[in-house]
């Protein structure tokens, strides 16, 4: 309590997370308006069927698809476009010289993501659209549409995407002035909305039973626990400093380490692979609910859902969300870890890995040490983003709907996200109360030692 009365204390830092907390305010209320022209009685008193796969995008947008709100994408798109924008300054030598150029380079960068996530968000909307077009109340039969179908493509594409983008400046505005990452907070702030009500129905749903509900409960906080160790696991590479002047002085050899996290990337890749697929998710959910249609996209459909009734039709799912989450693992952390700078540094400033030659050697020692944990806590990271399905599918509670919606909204993915989000929030805040002398959340305890100092 006195670390949180703290925070209150440091004007700064009281500012950036009302300001923070003020955009996502705007972010939840504005995912109860509508699209224009929407039945929303109409919407309200109905659930879409085929919800398997519109669940997954449901929860990233924070449940404002099947409110047909403005906010029906959510903040998907623009990173989908941010994930597109990095490989492609991988592989195209422009925008890699793009990149190197500085902030001016990183500007137009940006750019070009906003265009991107402008193409993407008219894409998927489109889909929406097409899709609520022909949806019924299943009660009355009231159409969900109160709009001539022209019109409502154009005022809804329009809106849909604009509101992507506003969501997408709120996010750059967090990131900027607030507190955490912005786009990251505001998935966050979207899935934990979502919870309690989800909670409420499985526990009221009589179909559930009570022991099978307190299993549930224990495994997602066993998932929780492992999340977090995850989180905070690290590998120390030892490194030693020699003997050098500062001044007069002649400064002692010291021993430092540096730290290496068993998952360096964070929720990045979870968060990467989730929304790649959500864009094919997305249409092949639409096209799959024709029955007239192609029987191609009702295969797809079966093939891009986790919770499908044979084991076989599910590995589809499991396979590709596993090689992006390793593939994202080892991309984004490549970009943020640089073994040839680091080596480089260490030798310029006069430290060495013992054992270790400087130089390319010490090059080659980073990059093995990256790689060996790198894998295992990829893999790791996707045995956790895929424990709750497996736990849904295994304990037989496949044909109920709350428990489903439950573990898409609390589980896998979003339990990663949920955690991830959180910790690094957390940090920050903690840093800047260390920064400004005060207690942080987390106390260490107080060495003292033979020459009298605390540590």
């Amino acid at each position: 309590m006195s670390a949180l009365l703290n925070i209150f204390r440091i004007p700064d830092l009281r500012n950036k997370i009302l300001f923070s907390l003020g955009l996502i305010v705007v972010y939840r209320l504005g995912s109860f308006i509508t699209i224009p022209g929407i039945n929303t009685i109409a919407v309200a008193q109905s659930r879409p069927a085929g919800h398997s796969l519109l669940d997954v995008v449901n929860v990233f947008s924070g449940g404002a698809l099947f409110k047909l709100s403005i906010f029906s994408l959510g903040i998907m798109p623009y990173i989908s476009a941010s994930i597109i924008m990095s490989l492609l300054t991988v592989v195209i030598p422009p925008l890699a010289r793009l990149q190197r150029e500085g902030e001016e380079g990183r500007k137009r960068i940006n750019q070009y993501t906003r265009y991107g996530t402008v193409i993407l968000c008219a894409i998927q909307a489109m889909f929406i659209l097409m899709w609520a077009v022909d949806q019924k109340n299943p009660n009355n039969g009231e159409p969900f549409v109160r709009m001539g179908r022209t019109w409502f493509f154009v005022v809804g594409l329009m809106t849909i995407t604009t509101g992507t983008m506003l969501l997408m400046w709120m996010g750059e505005q967090i990131t900027a002035r607030g507190i955490g990452n912005g786009a990251s907070l505001i998935i966050f702030s979207g899935i934990i909305a979502q919870v309690p009500t989800l909670l409420t129905q499985m526990v009221s749903d009589k179909n559930v039973p009570t022991f099978d509900v307190v299993i549930l409960v224990v495994l997602f906080l066993v998932l929780i626990m492992a999340t977090i160790l995850l989180s905070q696991g690290v590998r120390k590479v030892p490194l030693q400093y020699g003997k050098k002047m500062q001044g007069r002085r002649l400064v002692q050899a010291r021993s430092q380490s540096i730290q290496f996290k068993l998952n360096s990337a964070n929720v990045m890749p979870v968060i990467f692979a989730s929304s790649l697929l959500l864009f094919p998710q997305t249409v092949v959910g639409m096209l799959g609910q024709d029955q007239q249609g192609w029987i191609g996209w009702r295969i797809l459909q079966e093939w891009l859902n986790p919770f499908a009734p044979e084991f076989y039709k599910q590995l589809p799912y499991y396979t590709i969300y596993t090689i992006l989450i390793v593939f994202f693992a080892y991309f984004y952390t490549a970009i943020y870890i640089n073994p040839q700078e680091l080596s480089e540094n260490l030798k310029k400033y006069g430290g060495f890995v013992p054992g270790i030659r400087p130089g390319s050697h010490t090059k080659e020692y980073i990059e093995s040490t990256l790689n060996r944990i790198i894998l295992p806590g990829a893999v790791f990271l996707a045995a956790l983003a895929l424990a709750p399905y497996f736990i849904i599918n295994g304990l037989g509670f496949k044909a109920n709907q709350n428990v489903q919606s439950l573990a898409y909204t609390f589980g896998g993915t979003s339990l990663l996200i949920i955690v991830g989000v959180a910790l690094d929030t957390l940090k920050q805040i903690e840093s800047q109360l260390i920064m400004r002398n005060y207690d942080g959340f987390m106390k260490k305890g107080r060495i003292k030692g033979r020459n009298g100092i605390c540590a």
